[in-house]
């Protein structure tokens, strides 16, 4: 079996010790673990199996606080409200960008700056729901790992090779993106050649002791769906 198919056979291991979860039915109320490395998939694809279309990690600097959850949360967006805020997740930055080239919307401040005005953000916030409707339905699940943060830290490693093996196999006929993937709308060439909500990384080859590594390290992940 080829490195991707290995890979897929890992994840689909993991998805039946911790679940698969849609961020429009869980909260923060639930058994997180402190830390973590997530995988989203894509339901809307047409293969037979799901494909992950995005990874990503947290607290990869010194003495961070940033917990798997609180990625997440911002990810999900807000639930009274339905909105987000893009600029706190390349994540929903991407999503929404490739959502105003699917519909031909017109948001000329989406994307720009690290914070915005009221104004700005109130002019964009029917975009922000779109973002966390899609978000919200597509499955995810996550590799617990409660190490340091760190840039050295065993989720860095999982998540850069992760994203390098994921879009090395991009042109795969069964692992590729279908024609409906939304991501193919985006604006950012480096998601649409690696068919993946990620730009990191995706230029990189990965280590050739990855995916047995990762096999190794989720067999002795404990069952155990959040609650």
């Amino acid at each position: 079996m080829s490195e991707i198919n290995n890979f897929y056979q890992c994840i689909d291991d993991l998805k039946s010790k911790i679940g698969v979860y849609q961020l429009s039915e869980v909260n923060g109320r639930m058994n997180w673990p402190t830390r973590g490395v997530y995988f989203f998939f894509d339901d809307y694809e047409a293969s037979n199996s799901l494909r992950v279309t995005r990874v990503g990690t947290h607290a990869l600097k010194e003495n961070s606080k940033s917990t798997l959850w609180k990625r997440l949360s911002q990810h999900k967006g807000v639930v009274s409200t339905g909105g987000g805020n893009h600029r706190g997740s390349i994540f929903r930055l991407l999503v929404g960008d490739a959502i105003c080239k699917q519909q031909g919307l017109d948001f000329p401040k989406w994307s720009i700056g690290s914070s915005s005005t009221k104004e700005i953000r109130d002019s964009e916030i029917e975009l922000e729901r779109q973002v966390t409707s899609y978000i919200g339905k597509i499955p995810f699940t996550f590799l617990p790992v409660n190490d340091e943060a760190s840039p050295n830290s065993f989720r860095n490693y999982v998540e850069k090779n992760s994203i390098a093996l994921l879009s090395g196999s991009s042109t795969d006929g069964f692992y590729g993106a279908s024609k409906k993937w939304l991501g193919l709308y985006s604006s950012r060439p480096k998601v649409i050649q690696s068919g993946l909500w990620n730009q990191v990384h995706v230029d990189k080859q990965p280590e050739s002791n990855f995916v047995d590594i990762l096999e190794n390290y989720i067999k002795k992940v404990d069952k155990g769906r959040i609650r």
